[in-house]
C-alpha cells in the first residue's frame, strides 16, 4: 500500500505501540518520516528516522489519525484533543463514546490486537464509530492487516468477548503448552527436550490451521475417528471439564473487559 497518511502512536514507546508501529513501517502501511510516537521518560533507541516526543498533544497536532497504546488505568490522566481526527485505540474496555468524548473527535475506532502483532501474526478486531469515514477504515485495514488478520465486527460487545478470545494472544495456548510440558518433566523427559516437543506441536499446529484454513472441530474429529492415543486423550480431558473450563475462562475475560470500561 502507499502510505498516505501520518500516524501518530501516544504509547509508542511502549510494547504494544512500538509492535504496531514496528509492523506498519515494514508493510509500507506508514513511512518512517510520517510516523510519531510518544514516550514517558526515556527516549527508545527504536525508529530513528521517525518522531519522538514526551507531548502527547504536540503528538496529535502533527498527526492525521492518532493511536491511543496505554493502559486503561492510565487513560484518564491522558490529556488530549484530537480536533475532529480519527483516533484508533487500542485499549480494552473503553467506550468509543468515552474516547470520543473525551479526545474531541467522533471519528473513533476501537480495536484489540494481540502480542503476536510483534511478529506480524496479531488477530485484531475492530469496531468504527458511525462517523468514521470510509477512507478511516481503508487506514484502519492497512495498519492491522500489516500486524496479521483483521476484521470490523458488529458491535462492540463483540469487541469485549474477543479481548478474552484473542485479544490474550498466545497466553492461551501457551498455558496449555506449560500444562504439557509441566507433565513431560514429571514424567521423566529433560526440561529441554519437553520445551522442544511442546513448542513444537504448537507451532505445527498453528501453521497448519493457517495453511489449510482449516477447522479446529474438524481436526479434533479427526483424531477421534482414528480412535487412537489421541482419541483417547482428548475424550479424557473433555471428562476432566477441558470445554467448560476454558468457557468459564473465556466468561471471566469478558466480563473483565466490560468492567475495565466502567472503572
Amino acid at each position: 500500500m502507499n502510505a498516505s497518511f501520518r500516524l501518530g502512536i501516544v504509547g509508542g514507546a511502549g510494547w504494544l505501540g512500538g509492535a504496531i508501529a514496528g509492523a506498519a513501517l515494514a508493510a509500507g502501511a506508514v513511512r518512517a518520516q510520517d510516523l510519531a510516537l510518544s514516550y514517558r521518560s526515556a527516549r527508545p533507541d527504536r525508529f530513528p528516522a521517525s518522531f519522538w516526543t514526551d507531548d502527547n498533544q504536540l503528538l496529535a497536532d502533527r498527526s492525521d489519525i492518532i493511536m491511543l497504546s496505554v493502559r486503561p488505568q492510565d487513560w484518564p490522566s491522558l490529556e488530549l484533543d484530537a480536533k475532529g481526527k480519527l483516533v484508533i485505540s487500542v485499549m480494552a474496555g473503553i467506550r468509543i463514546a468515552e474516547i470520543g468524548e473525551k479526545h474531541c473527535t467522533r471519528r473513533v475506532v476501537r480495536t484489540l490486537p494481540n502480542a503476536a502483532a510483534e511478529v506480524g501474526k496479531s488477530y485484531t478486531p475492530w469496531i468504527a464509530s458511525s462517523d468514521a469515514t470510509e477512507l478511516d477504515r481503508i487506514a484502519v485495514r492497512a495498519i492491522f492487516d500489516a500486524c496479521g488478520v483483521q476484521d470490523e465486527v458488529g458491535s462492540e460487545r463483540d469487541i469485549d468477548y474477543l479481548t478474552g478470545l484473542t485479544g490474550s494472544g498466545p497466553a492461551f495456548p501457551a498455558l496449555l503448552a506449560e500444562a504439557m510440558m509441566r507433565d513431560a518433566v514429571a514424567f521423566g523427559l529433560s526440561p529441554e527436550v519437553a520445551r522442544r516437543a511442546v513448542n513444537t506441536v504448537l507451532t505445527g499446529t498453528g501453521r497448519l490451521l493457517e495453511l489449510n484454513d482449516a477447522s479446529p472441530a474438524d481436526t479434533v474429529a479427526a483424531f477421534l475417528r482414528y480412535r487412537g492415543t489421541t482419541a483417547a486423550a482428548i475424550e479424557t480431558m473433555r471428562e476432566a471439564g477441558f470445554d467448560e473450563a476454558v468457557a468459564k475462562g473465556l466468561a471471566a475475560a469478558f466480563l473483565k473487559s466490560i468492567a475495565m470500561g466502567k472503572a
